[in-house]
């Protein structure tokens, strides 16, 4: 710190001193946000408030990440189990900018933070100043609204609006950038009040009742309904009233990987999963029913295939909060915008009680072929080599569906979706619409730290788990219960598919060396062993789940397995492959 900025740090900390200093204004204000957990990181620009932080120690629990990236989505994990908002610290320059992953992850998964970043003083703005970054005009496009704090003052009614608008209507990150001399000025702090307004922001969309007996009318004169489903259901907490609608109806319905849990796996109306990995039935009768029902998810390109050949035959019913996904991507025939907790009771009492058993049954029929050509093969292989399937299925065994999993991405990410089985919402944490490979480690820190009373198990691969794998040290710190297994195929296994499919096995870089996992895991004090043979890996998964701790579990599995059915890009939902 140069000696100007000794000086002002002087003046600041002597002015007022009988009243608070900003730093002391943001605890008060988590609290009375009752935010409980922390996760960050420390530096020069926010050492004011790790300083007020120091005084907390037994109301409020800081996670100290071994890297910024780390401590967001250790914040997105905390919030997809908890429901709650997470709560990130990073200091100015890089500590900034390595949230910017986690922003833009979060964006695209609605995933409620706030995020707090110190700056320079205010003096040294636009200075080009050590660690100085325009951290407010970087994260624009990747955060639900972002702030400059530059007065102390300002704090209470910015941070306010920052977790109204990061938990109302389509949930989102919000990053609060605070300079320096607001952190140590004192000021004449009143309290703090909640807010439930915010002028030119209308986070829920009146509900139009004539477009819900529209949508009754379309699904009462249906032959062929289906249900798509997304993470709307989870963050609207609408499960219970979701269940109904899909129950009185009696229509069939498949989840988007984010919708995934919203619904019980094993509930007879639940036909699998859409999308490019998803299962043969429901992404290829997409393009058979007459009419399919949206409800909380986007038409993200990877559930649609091709836009000019998805759905062409069905009228559309999209049920959003958010109004701008109406429309965007797919044309609909009847626009339900509202928060789906409000609007499906009154679609349910509209829509008349039927079965549509012929049409169910088509579904039982295209899971019969999939059967045949995937699941056998995928969770009872008669190869030599463990599959990814197996693990898994061995793993919903052991679990009996009431655990939380959260994966990395890649190969296993989707082996984990299609073969996970779950009882419970808010149990399928992942990366889904960024895809971000290093998400798994850090966000089952937070999932856990969400969900103290849940087994959670961390699903990785042994190209993305090295991208975090330094948060073995913040598992290690904290003594965080966490459970973990490595599927190493010794391969970027996803883009290796690919290549191997469409670009005539010319692999490129996708061949990855690995550490040796399990001394690496001994290194930070956790326990585990390194399973490749058939015979053994039932008993390690049993001896994971059963230990006292942190544990981490390799297994080896197939290096050239392929994850089927797949889309293939540029193709429509009904031409999946089964091979």
């Amino acid at each position: 710190m140069n000696t100007i900025e000794l000086e002002e740090e002087k003046k600041l900390t002597t002015k007022n001193s009988t009243n608070v200093s900003g730093s002391v204004a943001v605890f008060e204000i988590l609290l009375a946000e009752n935010v409980k957990t922390v996760f960050g990181y420390p530096g020069g620009a926010i050492m004011p408030i790790y300083d007020a932080l120091y005084d907390y120690p037994d109301r409020i629990e800081h996670i100290l990440t071994r890297h910024e990236q780390g401590a967001i989505h250790a914040a997105q994990g905390f919030a997809r189990t908890s429901g709650e908002v997470g709560v990130v610290f990073a200091t100015s320059g890089p500590g900034a900018t390595n949230l910017v992953t986690g922003l833009a992850d979060a964006m695209i998964d609605s995933t409620p933070l706030v995020c707090i970043t110190g700056q320079v003083f205010a003096h040294l703005l636009g200075t080009d100043a050590f660690q100085e970054t325009d951290v407010v005009n970087i994260t624009t496009p990747v955060t639900k609204w972002n702030y400059q704090i530059t007065d102390a003052t300002e704090i209470p009614s910015v941070l306010a609006k920052a977790f109204y608008i990061a938990k109302s209507g389509r949930p989102g990150p919000v990053l609060i950038d605070i300079t320096k001399n607001a952190q140590i000025q004192k000021f004449d702090f009143e309290g703090y009040k909640s807010i439930n307004h915010v002028r030119s922001y209308r986070p829920k969309p009146i509900v139009r009742k004539e477009y819900i007996e529209e949508a009754a009318k379309l699904i009462n004169e249906a032959k062929k309904p289906f249900v798509i489903f997304g993470q709307g259901v989870i963050l609207g907490e609408a499960e219970k009233e979701f269940k109904a609608f899909i129950e009185k109806g009696g229509i069939p319905a498949a989840w988007t990987i984010l919708g995934l849990s919203a619904l019980p796996t094993d509930h007879p109306l639940n036909v699998g999963m859409l999308g490019m990995h998803g299962n043969y039935g429901p992404n290829v009768l997409t393009n058979d029913c007459d009419v399919l029902i949206a409800v909380g998810m986007r038409f993200d390109d990877r559930v649609t295939g091709r836009l000019d050949r998805y759905a062409k035959q069905a009228k559309i019913i999209h049920m959003d909060i958010d109004p701008s996904e109406i429309d965007k991507n797919v044309k609909v025939t009847v626009p339900v915008w509202g928060d789906c907790k409000e609007t499906l009771p009154i679609l349910t009492q509209l829509i008349e009680k039927k079965t549509h058993k012929e049409w169910l049954q088509k579904f039982e029929e295209y899971k019969e072929k999939e059967k045949e050509k995937c699941f056998d093969k995928d969770l009872h292989p008669t190869t030599d080599a463990l599959s990814m399937g197996e693990v898994m299925n061995l793993l919903n065994e052991l679990t009996d569906g009431n655990a939380v999993i959260v994966s990395d991405v890649g190969q296993h990410q989707m082996v984990a979706c299609r073969y996970a089985k779950f009882n419970q919402t808010r149990s399928n944490v992942t990366s889904g619409g960024l895809g971000t490979m290093g998400f798994g480690l850090p966000a089952a820190i937070g999932a856990k730290l969400g969900a103290p009373e849940r087994t959670v198990v961390c699903v990785a691969g042994d190209g993305g788990f090295q991208m975090t794998l330094q948060e073995l040290g913040t598992i290690m710190q904290n003594n965080i219960n966490l459970k973990m297994i490595i599927l190493n195929n010794q391969f970027l296994g996803m883009v290796r598919q690919w290549q191997e499919l469409f670009n005539e096995r010319r692999y490129s870089f996708t061949d990855i060396e690995s550490p040796d996992f399990v001394a690496l895991a001994q290194a930070y004090h956790i326990e585990g062993p390194n399973v490749s043979e058939r015979n053994k890996l039932k008993n390690a998964l049993k001896e994971m789940l059963d230990h006292d701790g942190a544990y981490l579990l390799e297994v080896m599995v197939g290096k050239e397995h392929n994850v089927f059915p797949m889309v293939p890009q540029g193709c429509s939902v009904a031409e999946i492959r089964l091979s």
